[in-house]
């Protein structure tokens, strides 16, 4: 792993850092704050005394932001300390339906749509007092609607927008569905990263057994948009390749979308062997178990499916069936969007903490360093094999 003391951090702080967490992403910003905090207390005493670094070291960096509701549904964002001068970072998770809030009487589950307006609501309660203004937001609100075709809206695009005349200088993101949506705001700091390193990490602290080589294992698209995650696994690890094309009937629409008619396989041979399908989401997961089934009809050996965002729309009974039935032997994904009860307590569900690298990004940006080290993680994808070759503990 990439430890904080192997960066240099020459750079003096923009200003004293604060996170603020809105709503729904409070679990993920404690951990990212626990770390920040026991690093900064570690190095804080060398810079103790110097004027630039006031601020530098403190018991936590969590600003209180609250985003109560009028009895009509409607918010307001207010800040409950003084964030003049500071660095900030705000967090949203725009997936978690979890949180609600009452309407006229009803509970209302919050949508994207009631979690982005939140971050606008503590953008403007932050009022330009800020040194500077960071969003980090692990899934790119309406990342799926990055392209017009036809009559539609970009949405994606005109949310980075409306954020950068906000004031927003950096936008993080992680494993955008199409990261050229960033085009929309060229001027601006977008970084989308991708938790390649986390999954290999899980799924080698979880399975034991693996021969990680071209004869034993390999990296499997769902899908012509996703390959190149597949790519990147497969060139890193020494894999072969494959993908799955989608069919699709494109004279109906069902759920906003073309129906898929079949699952057409490219690549060589799957017999025999581990196979790691790789994806930036699951939704309803008809997808990966289709894809998933596709594989063991060729005789595939184990299947573990490794996605960014877990959102499960339509529950998890299918995958249980699917595990049950031997098709699927493991599902990896993040904890960065709201992961249900439900999900943490399967057997075949393998968590994916994301927490120390969201917080070694802040620590870097807050010097105004370079994180091109921590978004490549090639070096630490290699350390960890090796480990797991030579039977180390990772």
């Amino acid at each position: 792993m990439l430890r904080r003391t192997e960066r240099i951090l020459e750079n003096i702080p923009v200003g004293s850092l604060g996170m603020i967490c809105l709503p729904g992403c409070e679990e993920l910003g404690e951990k990212v704050n626990d770390y920040l905090v026991r690093w900064r207390h570690e190095s804080g005493p060398e810079y103790r005394d110097d004027v630039v670094f006031s601020g530098y070291e403190k018991d936590t960096y969590l600003i209180n932001g609250q985003v109560p509701r009028f009895g009509s549904g409607e918010a307001k964002g207010i800040l409950k300390e003084s964030v003049r001068g500071k660095d900030i970072y705000l967090m949203v998770d725009v997936c978690n339906y979890n949180v609600t809030y009452s309407l006229t009487g009803r509970t209302n589950h919050m949508s994207p749509d009631d979690h982005f307006q939140n971050l606008k609501r503590m953008i403007a309660a932050v009022g330009g007092k800020g040194r500077r203004i960071n969003v980090i937001m692990p899934f790119l609100y309406e990342s799926r609607q990055h392209k017009r075709s036809s009559r539609e809206s970009l949405d994606c695009a005109l949310a980075l927008q409306e954020l950068v005349r906000m004031g927003v200088e950096n936008i993080i993101t992680f494993d955008a569905h199409d990261p050229r949506v960033q085009n929309a705001i060229p001027l601006s700091g977008f970084e989308t990263v991708s938790p390649t390193y986390q999954f290999i990490k899980g799924l080698l602290r979880t399975v034991d057994d693996l021969q990680i080589d071209s004869d034993h294992m390999m990296a499997i698209s769902p899908d012509e948009g996703g390959t190149n995650r597949a790519v990147y696994l497969a060139n890193v690890l020494g894999l072969d390749m494959g993908m799955f094309y989608k069919r699709r009937d494109y004279t109906q629409i069902v759920d906003g979308r073309n129906p898929i008619v079949a699952h057409e396989f490219l690549g060589s041979s799957v017999e025999g062997k581990d196979v790691i399908i790789i994806d930036d989401m699951i939704s309803s997961g008809d997808s990966i178990i289709d894809v998933a089934t596709e594989l063991k009809k060729r005789k595939a050996k184990r299947i573990y499916a490794a996605a960014t965002f877990g959102l499960f729309t339509n529950g998890l009974d299918k995958f249980d069936k699917a595990y049950d039935a031997g098709i699927i032997n493991g599902i990896l994904t993040t904890n960065l969007i709201y992961q249900t009860p439900e999900l943490l307590s399967r057997p075949y569900y393998i968590n994916c903490d994301m927490s120390k690298y969201i917080a070694l990004i802040i620590d870097t940006l807050n010097h105004d360093g370079s994180i091109s080290s921590i978004l490549s993680p090639n070096a630490r994808i290699q350390n960890v094999v090796q480990k797991y070759k030579n039977g180390e503990p990772i």
